[in-house]
């Protein structure tokens, strides 16, 4: 084994879904970047080949140069539970045992290819390890936490066959209380309330989660309550009579939760009732209750100061707020990728502390790991594309400008952010305190549903005049009150429970970007923008010079700021 400061660990996901790679070089995190980005396949799975080879590139390592590979899942691992399961259900479990088996078959037919043609022959291969899923998001995050000692709660919908975890973190060490398995799972439970409301479950959890807001939870609550249980331990129980999920079959309602709930939803194109929007809110809300259920079992077994949170319902901001706000813990670190994007960071980095007991030196406090266009690289792709575009050395104060003046901005600096938060280098920007802007996105640029609302970036230092939230979210993942005196300066941001998913920006993470919210606040006294994803709806985030070119042209942007310069329609 080399010495830390000679290591280069591969970090890869790829089994499920959000394919990722990442390098971790000399005991930091060089680069990671979504294959989605570069394949503009939304949510992939497939073996992520072009970002293995970006990553390289950006790093500027050669392959015979790596010391380890670290995969995200454990192929195998619990496979008891899993026949165990399958056979109490057989026959409507064959199709499950058939899905597991191609997907452990080819996922790892897909590694060993790319290894054959990278290492071919006899040459020297970096060693593989195969880290379990929930080791990889809960221990993962922890060691990139600003920590040296915390609770941990990693959830999401299964990853082998674990649903969720409850830990301690102290130093190199993680040590697991419970486990709960598939199909107790909070967050499958969420996907099948995502499809309830017509949209693609294990995708669209945030659409269910902005609309929430819209219904009334009290309708629904204490059925809810009833289906989702937790117990002292924090193993999670579920009534599986109102679900279907757990036969992988194609639905994840069972006919039982019909009659309690109501019809489902047209998937993309039925109209919202009534009781889509309270079941939304109750499922939502129980979610949050059963979370903070969760929390408190962590504060008093490990007596910490602060909570890791990992794994795909960690994306669920609002959740997050209310743990913030509501948990005794004094704050909440969710890594800017929690879903099974980060990982791959993970894994890399549980290689990295745990296998080689290598020092905690690394800290993901900064999102902006991805690739990124300089100047020169920006100049070349508009002369090939035969586009005027007038370079300012004061774009900052140009953009604010168009900003103040109603202008949407397609936005576009730096290196590109990792996770689904754009967080001002890969942003679409607008005037926060206009009114009409919210519709005009989403109908004309974001092309999506009218009720999604849109979240706020500010300045770190503005962030307590605006906003009741007691501590800093750079990863726009804690949904908190915008103060209600506030809230008509800044309807455009302002869901209809008058809250945001803040992002607070300081000046030494991303300066740029800083700077053109102070700009922004000279000109109108307030330094706060709209900010959301440079995409459109079903879309990736835009990765390259030519990728924001694209939409731009393709959407109801007015201009496009990119590197120095900028285009107008």
């Amino acid at each position: 084994m080399n010495k830390c400061n000679a290591m280069n660990i591969l970090g890869l996901n790829y089994f499920y879904h959000d394919s990722t790679a990442c390098l971790v070089k000399d005991d930091m995190l060089a680069v990671a970047i979504e294959e989605e980005r570069l394949s503009r396949i939304k949510h992939t799975h497939n073996f992520p080949v072009k970002a293995i080879n970006r990553c390289l590139q950006v790093a500027n390592i050669n392959p015979d140069e790596l010391d380890a590979i670290a995969i995200s899942v454990k192929p195998g691992l619990d496979w008891s539970k899993k026949i165990a399961h399958g056979l109490s259900i057989l026959p409507r479990s064959l199709k499950f045992f058939k899905y597991e088996l191609l997907l452990y078959y080819w996922k790892r037919k897909e590694l060993l290819e790319w290894v054959n043609q990278t290492w071919p022959g006899e040459k020297k291969r970096p060693k593989i390890y195969f880290i379990p899923h929930h080791l990889t998001h809960a221990a993962g995050t922890y060691f990139i936490s600003p920590y040296n000692s915390a609770a941990i709660l990693s959830i999401d919908g299964s990853g082998e066959w674990a649903s969720s975890m409850l830990g301690h973190g102290i130093g190199n060490e993680v040590k697991t209380f419970s486990t709960s398995y598939f199909p107790m799972s909070l967050g499958s439970v969420y996907e099948a309330i995502t499809e309830f409301c017509g949209f693609k479950s294990c995708f669209d959890e945030g659409k269910t989660m902005g609309l929430a807001p819209m219904g009334d939870p009290a309708v629904f609550k204490e059925k809810v309550l009833k289906i989702i249980d937790v117990d002292n331990e924090g193993r999670i129980n579920v009534d599986l009579s109102y679900f279907d999920y757990q036969y992988w079959g194609d639905r994840n309602c069972s006919d039982k939760f019909y009659k309690e709930f109501g019809k489902p939803r047209n998937k993309n194109d039925g109209e919202f009732e009534r009781h889509h929007f309270d079941a939304a809110a109750a499922f939502q809300n129980v979610l949050e209750e059963r979370c903070l259920q969760l929390a408190k079992i962590l504060k008093q077994k490990t007596k910490e100061k602060y909570l890791v949170i990992a794994g795909g319902v960690a994306l669920n901001s609002v959740m997050n707020g209310r743990l913030v706000r509501e948990s005794e813990f004094d704050d909440v670190y969710i890594m800017p990728a929690a879903g099974d994007n980060g990982t791959a960071i993970g894994a890399a980095f549980y290689v990295l502390n745990a296998i080689y007991k290598q020092p905690r030196n690394f800290v993901h406090n900064n999102p902006y790991v991805g690739t990124e266009y300089s100047n020169e690289m920006i100049k070349k792709v508009l002369d090939e594309c035969k586009l005027q575009a007038k370079y300012h050395d004061d774009i900052e104060a140009v953009a604010a400008r168009l900003l103040y003046d109603g202008e949407i901005l397609g936005w576009f600096q730096g290196r590109m952010e990792i996770g689904p938060r754009a967080l001002g280098n890969r942003s679409i920007l607008a005037n926060p305190m206009l009114h009409h802007i919210k519709d005009q996105i989403n109908l004309e640029v974001k092309h999506r549903e009218a009720y999604r609302p849109f979240a706020p970036s500010a300045t770190v230092e503005c962030k307590d005049e605006y906003f009741d939230l007691s501590v800093e979210d750079p990863f726009m993942l804690k949904v908190c009150h915008v103060l209600e005196h506030k809230r008509q300066i800044l309807p455009a941001i302002t869901h209809v429970d008058g809250t945001a998913r803040l992002q607070t920006v300081s000046q030494d993470l991303n300066p740029r970007y800083h700077k053109l919210l102070t700009e922004f606040g000279k000109l109108s006294g307030v330094p706060v923008l709209l900010n959301t994803s440079f995409n459109i709806m079903g879309e990736p985030i835009v990765e390259s010079a030519i990728q924001a070119i694209r939409c731009f042209y393709s959407t109801g942007l007015d201009a496009l700021v990119i590197g120095n310069y900028l285009i107008k329609k």
